[in-house]
């Protein structure tokens, strides 16, 4: 039987042998242990929505990364990184008091014309700059204080551009979007130096006192009445218009017609006018052919006529040149010849000793 001590002390021996066997792997392990502590301790994670801002302790450089994963921060105070939340923020106001940075009391306006109005749920839409995450750190801090501005800028703004407003204009949806619209802006150039934007405001329609708003549901009726007037007066306007049109067509018809029939009648004139000048023509042709014809025939007839007379006249002329150089024995028997018949009382004379011709005087006296 073996000794009860011995078996311990063998045993004891082949721990201590096994130990010292694992001893270069327990270093690895604490090494690898040891990286991976320092990493995570040197890394800062920033998710997507927030933006990080490193600021290096040494050099005073301050940088801002926008975008998520891990960033190096070096330890024992070499840098110091800020991570900021840019996903969209809501401010609130409404209710009867204060709850926190995100929810405060109603707003409360005092209009141009001294009254006041209410607006019991003002909604604002907010959200940090990524790119501006260093104005953030420097003018807020860290973590969520970058809301502490919110509060005095948008109460007062609110108050401001709605108060140029009175009662009546500030229930007109148009002024009131106009009012808003100023209010972003000028929200944003004094945020915007802060690093942060407002992207929305929202606000409910004015609560009044109960007698101004028996007033404004009053004027609210009147205008609906209006509108159905209005609506009355469109419709009327279209049934007119209808009408008019429908008038419109049938005179319209009724002129096609008209110039269609005269159209008719202008063609068949002018084709009873186009029948009448070709027979005009036609004939003004034939007379005028005709006429051109016996012309023609006249001074052919004239022509030979005037060739007969010339004939005649030289005959004539012929016998007359013949005729002088005759005696007057024979002209005297030529003219008995002629005279033939004829009594005639003679009672000769002469002028001259040898006279030449016979001059024949009427009984009544002269040549």
């Amino acid at each position: 039987m073996s000794d009860p001590r011995e078996t311990a002390k063998k045993a004891a021996d082949e721990f201590i042998d096994g130990f010292r066997r694992q001893l270069s792997r327990l270093w690895i392990v604490g090494a690898g242990l040891c990286i991976i502590f320092t990493a995570f301790n040197t890394c800062a994670s920033v998710e997507p929505g927030e933006v990080a801002v490193r600021v290096n302790n040494i050099t005073g450089e301050v940088e801002t990364l926008p975008r998520p994963g891990l960033i190096m921060e070096l330890p024992f105070g070499v840098h110091d990184v800020f991570v900021v939340d840019t996903s969209s923020q809501t401010f609130h106001m409404k209710g009867d008091r204060t709850i926190d940075e995100l929810n405060v009391e109603e707003l409360t306006v005092r209009a141009r014309d001294g009254s006041e109005f209410v607006f019991s749920d003002t909604t604002i839409i907010y959200r940090v700059i990524g790119s501006k995450g260093a104005d953030v750190i420097r003018d807020s801090g860290g973590a969520h204080k970058f809301r502490m501005w919110m509060l005095p800028y948008a109460r007062s703004i609110l108050r401001d551009e709605f108060g140029k407003e009175s009662t009546t204009s500030v229930s007109d949806p148009t002024r009131f979007t106009q009012s808003t619209t100023r209010a972003t802006e000028r929200l944003n150039e004094l945020l915007g130096k802060h690093g942060i934007e407002v992207t929305s405001i929202v606000t409910p329609r004015p609560r009044f006192s109960d007698d101004y708003e028996g007033l404004v549901e009053t004027r609210n009726e009147t205008e609906n009445q209006l509108s159905v007037i209005d609506s009355e007066l469109a419709r009327a306007g279209t049934e007119r218009d209808r009408r008019l049109a429908e008038v419109d067509r049938d005179q319209n018809k009724i002129i096609q017609e008209k110039r269609a029939a005269l159209e008719t009648e202008l063609a068949t004139a002018v084709t009873a006018q186009t029948q009448t000048m070709r027979e005009a023509d036609s004939n003004k042709i034939e007379k005028v052919g005709s006429g051109q014809a016996s012309l023609s025939a006249a001074k052919r007839t004239a022509t030979e006529l005037k060739g007969q007379l010339d004939a005649q006249y030289m005959t004539r002329k012929a016998e007359i040149d013949a005729f002088k150089n005759q005696p007057v024995e024979r002209v005297m028997e030529r003219l008995g010849e002629r005279l033939k018949g004829v009594t005639i009382q003679i009672q000769p004379w002469s002028n001259d000793s040898a006279p030449t011709r016979v001059q024949y005087l009427p009984a009544g006296g002269g040549q």
